[in-house]
């Protein structure tokens, strides 16, 4: 379905399994998971596959950003950081739903900040899945390098100094196939809806800028923080400074050995009970 975030932009949104469930004499209502993928340019479609047993316990709604997927891509002026937080926000006041886990993956997990860091009463809770708060290129750089030698290094160092599509094939070639040790869900890419142009104005514009870390004090909920240690694009120490920057009563930080780009994808039988008991234990029924 389609969702108006006003302005004419309408965000793409799909949803797996019900809020409220019978049990026995009575409805009872499930924790809602909210699902927010990387990229930018790509769509929410692997999650189908790859976090589809969380439905078994929570609602799962996707979204996906605008200017990616299925959704509009709205003015170019509005492809940052801010607009795509407050579009979870107003996704949830236009569906009606309240304190959400709100959980994000890579990009994801930048909008994840944003939305949480904007609207700290708003969610439940917050998993953030091999992300970053900022952009440190010498540790990406350096583990491109450690998985996949100088080739690599070259690759990702020249795509990022300049992030045009001509640059893009060679990364493509030399480094994408560092991110991960499996996919739980091997045909998750040729399903999706990629959309290269969101992804060269994000990393001409704004991802060597973005900053969380002074804001991630403001958040007032529960926080799993999700890292594999060969990770190249959004390395264990992201993880390591997002975690040392939140109150340290809300967070629960788990790292993975042998781990790249997702740990719910190169170690699903670790990562997935952890995130399922994660939502179960800190979600919070609206009106308690």
């Amino acid at each position: 379905m389609r969702i108006d975030v006003g302005e004419g932009v309408e965000l793409f949104v799909d949803v797996n399994g019900p809020e409220w469930v019978p049990d026995g004499p009575r409805m009872r209502r499930r924790p809602t998971l909210i699902l927010l993928h990387g990229g930018p340019g790509m769509d929410h479609s692997a999650f189908k596959c790859e976090l589809a047993e969380l439905g078994e316990v929570a609602q799962l709604v996707y979204i996906d950003h605008r200017g990616n997927g299925r959704s509009d891509d709205g003015p170019k002026q509005a492809w940052n950081l801010p607009q795509w937080g407050d579009d979870v926000r107003r996704v949830c006041d236009v569906l009606g739903i309240e304190k959400p886990v709100v959980m994000g993956q890579s990009f994801g997990g930048f909008v994840a900040q944003s939305y949480a860091t904007r609207h700290p009463d708003h969610p439940s809770a917050l998993i953030l899945s091999s992300t970053s708060p900022r952009k440190n290129l010498p540790r990406n750089l350096a583990v491109f390098e450690r998985l996949g030698g100088e080739k690599a290094r070259t690759s990702a160092e020249a795509f990022y100094a300049n992030p045009v599509p001509e640059r893009f094939g060679d990364f493509l070639r030399d480094c994408m196939s560092l991110y991960n040790r499996r996919f739980s869900d091997p045909d998750g890419m040729k399903r999706s809806v990629l959309r290269g142009e969101v992804l060269f104005h994000f990393f001409q514009h704004e991802y060597g800028d973005f900053d969380f870390l002074p804001e991630l004090a403001k958040l007032r909920c529960p926080t799993l923080v999700l890292g594999g240690e060969d990770d190249p694009t959004t390395p264990i120490e992201d993880q390591e400074d997002i975690a040392a920057a939140l109150p340290a009563d809300l967070v629960e930080f788990h790292r993975f050995a042998d781990c790249g780009h997702g740990a719910y994808r190169d170690c699903p039988d670790e990562a997935v009970p952890l995130i399922r008991d994660f939502v179960l234990r800190h979600w919070k029924e609206p009106g308690t």
